[in-house]
């Protein structure tokens, strides 16, 4: 931000921009990330498989085949692994990048650097995280008969950019506001709660369109995470079934840009609410 006199006012940058031009730093805190969230660690890495598979195995007993759903949903481990693991790199992003300003606060008290660089790494981080269970359930999805088309492909990316957005987003947010009310942590984490239960992961989305009324379900799918999750399943789950299955209507065509579009949103008001609070983190901190 310029003066009159080009002089430039420290401690505000150019927003989301600055983080990814300084992409050397951005690098420096997604490894530096990694090695203290593993310091001491024996299994390392390898934590990044033991979390979802637990999570996995827990919901496969308790929803596939103590209620039954496994019966009534053609490969329901390949459905239920593929929108886990969507929804796990959501919560981790989310719940990192809202207490990553606070987290961080020595650095920033010390020098001045893009503070949007802390938010895109913890993004970053849960990135890295995501890449080996993807693997993992693409061999499952291979082992299972996966015969994607390249449209499947293509709106698997997409549906991971919407998720992205929207953690990156909502992450600038409530890390920004963090800062001055330290309650938001727990609203984060309430939210992180519901947010398995509010998309088609452990369920079908043929049993909330059933259920509720129409208003209440072009709402519920409105939600980018129900898009996304949708997608993955339609990319990873739907090419090992039969394609019997019912899909959700209109979910290329119409919801996919409407998630683009609500996530593209959210991240500008995110960006702009950091950037009006931004100036008084050092000393809030």
């Amino acid at each position: 931000m310029s003066t009159p006199s080009g002089l430039v006012r420290p401690g505000v940058g150019s927003g989301l921009t600055d983080a990814f031009r300084s992409s050397f730093l951005l690098k420096l805190l997604v490894r530096k990330e990694l090695k203290v969230r593993y310091r001491g660690s024996v299994l390392g890495l390898l934590w990044s498989y033991v979390k979802p598979g637990v999570q996995f195995l827990v919901f496969y007993l308790a929803l596939g085949v103590f209620l039954g759903l496994n019966k009534g949903t053609e490969n329901y481990a390949v459905y239920l692994f593929s929108g886990i693991i969507l929804i796990n790199f959501f919560t981790e992003a989310l719940g990192n990048a809202a207490r990553s300003i606070v987290g961080n606060g020595s650095l920033i008290k010390k020098i001045y650097l893009p503070r949007e660089l802390f938010p895109v790494a913890s993004v970053w981080v849960s990135g890295v995280h995501f890449f080996p269970q993807l693997v993992v359930l693409v061999v499952a999805c291979v082992f299972s008969g996966w015969h994607p088309s390249l449209l499947q492909l293509a709106a698997a990316v997409a549906a991971f950019v919407i998720v992205a957005l929207l953690a990156t987003g909502l992450g600038l947010f409530f890390g920004a506001v963090n800062v001055y009310f330290r309650d938001f942590e727990n609203i984060v984490d309430l939210l992180l709660m519901v947010v398995t239960w509010a998309s088609p992961v452990l369920y079908v989305w043929t049993m909330v369109r059933n259920t509720a009324g129409a208003g209440f379900f072009a709402i519920y799918q409105a939600n980018p995470i129900t898009i996304a999750v949708e997608i993955f399943h339609y990319a990873f789950w739907y090419p090992t079934t039969s394609g019997t299955a019912e899909l959700p209507p209109n979910l290329l065509s119409l919801w996919l840009p409407v998630g683009i579009l609500i996530s593209v949103a959210v991240v500008l008001i995110g960006q702009f609410t950091f950037r009006r609070l931004e100036g008084r983190f050092a000393q809030e901190l």
